[in-house]
């Protein structure tokens, strides 16, 4: 089991805004930092109230220190690879497209056995992301919850997203209702859609992942995946060959900036890291892409122009592959597990009349990502 969470609560004073030299691409900030009580806790406008009010957002004023490295052990590697515990007799797999995504019905998460867990953690590398249907995750206790997934990893606790009060370590994707932050957005921008892995800055990024839905919109609010391994594989050798070797800059900055500018948390100071472009999943071996446009800024050793050209090829790469891309609909008791490493993910801000859309993710971290030579 991985160790627990070594930062500690600090009552530092806010340093000033860090800045970033190079080039920096905008940081796409669509979360909103509060929300009207009256209208979540009691219902108003129209709208009832929140169905998890025990998971509405709070932002403290905690501080905590850096994160330290800490030695994480995959699960994966631990599985029986036939998946007994995990898909046995009566289950039900259904593959949402050859390259990544599965969805799955019959299976109560919570109740997985230890080898049931490390199964979960394997197949979800295989697959990349997986949707289990009709599960009982949200209704746990929220302790519960924290240490159901703590089993995969340490607990990342984000710098700037708001938490239930008492576990930071809940990151809350929560537009309350009646919430009006998206048209503001839409004014000057034409798509919501912002491709990225979770806090790719941090040194030892997530790795299996889980988002649960609490309320969703009538339709609306999908989330989608791409592969990072199938992106990949679509490469040319030569072209696979020249980007093994390379790192790219992943930058914590802008978000923690958006957060102060509008006045929201900051519980940890910024960070940037230096990861490969192609990193290698350490229980699959597989190859994937590894840089997102939320949060990579630069390749290390080339010129502005030279890392900007490359990069924006692989964004749009990942763009436009739509044929290795997968599309979950959210649909009460919906739990989808993904695996940070091999994946980019976006959602999507297009549901109408200013319904609630409330979800939370609990996000263990893993390795220190790592390649293997071409």
């Amino acid at each position: 089991m991985a160790p627990a969470a070594t930062e500690t609560t600090t009552t530092e004073t806010q340093p000033p805004t860090v800045k970033l030299t190079g080039a920096v691409g905008p940081y796409k900030e669509l979360a909103p930092i509060g929300y009207e009580k009256e209208a979540e806790e009691n219902g108003k406008g129209g709208f009832q109230a929140a169905k998890y009010r025990n998971y509405l957002p709070t932002w403290g004023k905690e501080r905590y220190s850096p994160l330290e490295p800490f030695e994480h052990c995959d699960h994966g590697l631990d599985a029986d690879p036939a998946l007994p515990d995990l898909l046995p007799q009566g289950v039900t797999a259904t593959e949402l497209t050859p390259a990544i995504g599965t969805e799955v019905t019959g299976v109560q998460l919570s109740k997985l056995s230890p080898a049931g867990k490390d199964q979960l953690a394997l197949f979800v590398a295989q697959r990349k992301v997986v949707a289990f249907r009709d599960q009982d995750f949200a209704d746990l206790p929220v302790s519960e919850a924290v240490e159901y997934a703590r089993y995969f990893g340490r607990l990342h606790v984000h710098p700037t997203s708001g938490a239930p009060e008492g576990f930071p370590e809940v990151h809350l994707v929560h537009r309350g209702a009646g919430d009006k932050t998206a048209e503001t957005f839409f004014q000057t921008r034409t798509s919501s859609v912002a491709w990225h892995s979770d806090v790719s800055y941090e040194q030892q990024p997530p790795g299996t992942t889980f988002l649960y839905i609490l309320d969703t919109p009538e339709t609306g609010g999908d989330t989608i995946f791409s592969s990072g391994v199938e992106a990949y594989r679509r490469l040319s050798d030569g072209f696979k060959e020249r980007l093994h070797g390379l790192k790219a800059t992943h930058s914590g900055i802008e978000q923690v900036n958006a957060s102060r500018a509008k006045g929201g948390a900051v519980r940890r100071e910024p960070v940037v890291s230096e990861h490969p472009i192609v990193r290698t999943h350490p229980v699959t071996g597989e190859k994937a892409l590894y840089v997102n446009p939320q949060f990579t800024r630069s390749i290390v050793g080339y010129k502005q122009e030279e890392s900007d050209a490359l990069l924006k090829f692989l964004y749009d790469h990942f763009a436009y592959g739509a044929d290795f891309q997968a599309r979950v609909k959210w649909a009460k008791g919906t739990v989808v597990v993904w695996d940070n490493r091999v994946t980019l993910h976006s959602a999507l801000v297009d549901w109408q009349d200013g319904q609630r859309r409330h979800l939370a993710r609990l996000t263990p971290q893993a390795e220190r990502p790592a390649e293997t030579p071409f």
